[in-house]
């Protein structure tokens, strides 16, 4: 069995264009406070003591990654991704070193999320191994509209018991792949790893973290996050 106190690969996909951002470079290398928003990730994973190593995920050839092959002690390791999000993901589970076992717990997080707090990975593991895989996330608090095809407020949803998804995710190594490999097989574009394992029949713990834990999606997200990263070191 997995030990509670083991320190974890986390497979980091890194191969989309990020169109919605626009321009031609991909919003991960764009840069952050002088440097890219990758390596203010990566770097932000590697901090912390649960974290063994890190397996970045990339588009085939690359030409806007940085080389880098360890930061502080730990490895830094590269797979080529897909098409889509799941796609690379699944290959950077393959990719992770044979010491990795199949019931070895692993991290899974945005390239595109640079503020992750260090208390809330160390809370979503804490949490997320006893209860068999959990997710970063936080409860729904705006008032939650559901509009028509002219973008007309037609009803007020509930929003109990809903929540928003964040990453790090936390699943064990072979059922996350098991999972992730049987969506692709039955031709279903999964949005995150905790959606395939829901899939799966199974029911991931929802860790809450803070909600600063921001993906950068424009570049009004870019300079927020930046002001984060000031904030919060």
């Amino acid at each position: 069995m997995a030990s509670e106190s083991a320190a974890l690969w986390c497979v980091v996909p890194a191969a989309g264009r990020g169109l919605r951002f626009g321009g031609d470079l991909p919003k991960q290398y764009l840069p952050l406070a002088g440097r890219p928003l990758l390596l203010h990730t990566l770097e932000r994973l590697a901090r912390h003591p649960r974290v063994a190593g890190l397996m970045v995920v990339l588009a085939a050839q690359d030409p806007w990654w940085t080389g880098v092959a360890a930061l502080g002690e730990k490895p830094v390791r590269t797979a080529v991704g897909g098409a889509e999000r799941a796609d690379s993901v699944l290959a950077g589970l393959r990719a992770l070193p044979a010491s990795v076992r199949a019931d070895d717990f692993v991290l899974v997080h945005d390239a595109a999320r640079p503020c992750v707090r260090y208390e809330d990975i160390g809370r979503l593991v804490a949490e997320g191994i006893p209860a068999g895989g959990a997710l970063l996330g936080a409860p729904l608090r705006d008032t939650l509209k559901r509009a028509d095809e002219g973008g007309r407020a037609l009803a007020t949803e509930a929003r109990d018991a809903r929540w928003r998804a964040f990453t790090p995710q936390l699943f064990r190594r072979g059922e996350l792949t098991a999972a992730l490999e049987r969506a692709r097989a039955e031709g279903v574009a999964v949005t995150d790893e905790a959606m395939a394992m829901e899939r799966a029949g199974f029911r991931p713990l929802l860790v809450e973290g803070a909600e600063d834990n921001l993906k950068v999606t424009t570049p009004a997200d870019l300079a927020l996050a930046e002001f984060l990263l000031a904030r919060i070191g």
